[in-house]
């Protein structure tokens, strides 16, 4: 089934600072999920001047603990709900999650696209977003920012819902808690937004 999670915000700052704020974001106190973001891949292509990033984060496991007990114990079912295995399933007892983010800044056009994805959880379940960041039509000093992510869990039988649910839930406060976090940072950084 899945659930889709759409996030639409302009920024009233030129691209470049909201850019730079993005890039600075997280660690955060204001978010306590996000451990630790590393750069583990950057480089430039000299022909177009666009530049490439692959990250990690490192988040907390936010799967709450009741359901994290739910699934311990489950039967293993597939995509049409039939039997794989009955036993002990200790996936969701992690503490942490590994989250992958690519990049692709292109300076010149004024626009970054990011595709992220879980590195965690990947034989029960699909969190994938794709992101963009570019200069808005309606003022050349603000920037655009359209998020759409989807999110399936498979294999947990009827509780497929409740995780999406919480799932669906958890990441659309977390859209908003990183959108008021840049907002936090570009006014910090760059001073009260820019009229229209």
């Amino acid at each position: 089934m899945g659930v889709t999670v759409d996030v639409h915000e302009v920024f009233k700052y030129p691209f470049e600072q909201v850019v730079a704020s993005f890039l600075r974001k997280y660690p955060n106190p204001m978010d306590k999920n996000v451990i630790s973001v590393k750069i583990v891949e950057e480089k430039k292509d000299v022909s177009t001047g666009i530049i490439y990033r692959k990250r990690i984060a490192v988040c907390q496991n936010v799967v709450p603990e009741i359901l994290r007990k739910s699934l311990c114990s489950l039967f293993l079912l597939n995509s049409e709900n039939h039997l794989l295995s009955f036993g002990q399933v200790n996936i969701l007892k992690v503490p942490n999650v590994q989250l992958e983010e690519e990049s692709w800044l292109n300076p010149q056009e004024r626009n970054m696209a990011i595709r992220s994805h879980c590195l965690t959880w990947t034989q029960y379940a699909s969190m994938k977003e794709e992101s963009v960041f570019r200069e808005s039509i309606e003022n050349p000093n603000w920037t655009e920012f359209i998020q759409k992510g989807r999110i399936s869990i498979t294999g947990a039988g009827f509780l497929n819902c409740v995780l999406e649910t919480f799932a669906s839930t958890f990441l659309r406060q977390g859209a908003q808690k990183g959108i008021r976090i840049m907002e936090m940072l570009l006014k910090e950084q760059c001073g009260a937004p820019l009229a229209e």
